[in-house]
């Protein structure tokens, strides 16, 4: 039987909860990149880099190529990069809001 789909995407999403994950991500919008690089570039120790990376290799998200004693990791998916796009402008989306609100309670209190 068939997982429903809200549940795979739950999964998703789940594997993206983490900001060392989604910052990994946006590193490797550039390309693929060696752990060594990643590391030096998001300030992570590499035990805890090695954990974060094995979430998204295990979410099926990067993939990674060992070259003599270097790995590289790379986004399996460039659509995943449209998502992160999409998140951010819904984030935007929502803080223009919450400033225009605040902007006319500060008006309704009298503070201009």
């Amino acid at each position: 039987m068939s997982r429903p789909i809200s549940e795979i995407k739950a999964e998703l999403f789940r594997s993206l909860a983490h900001p060392a994950r989604i910052r990994i991500l946006e590193l490797l919008a550039d390309g693929e990149r060696s752990v060594g690089d990643i590391a030096q570039l998001v300030g992570m120790e590499l035990s805890h880099l090695s954990q974060q990376l094995g979430v998204l290799r295990r979410a099926g998200l990067v993939t990674n190529l060992k070259e003599g004693s270097s790995v590289f990791y790379a986004v399996r998916d460039p659509a995943l990069f449209d998502m992160l796009a999409a998140a951010k402008r819904v984030l935007i989306n929502s803080l223009t809001e919450s400033q225009g609100l605040l902007a006319d309670l500060k008006i309704a209190a009298g503070d201009r």
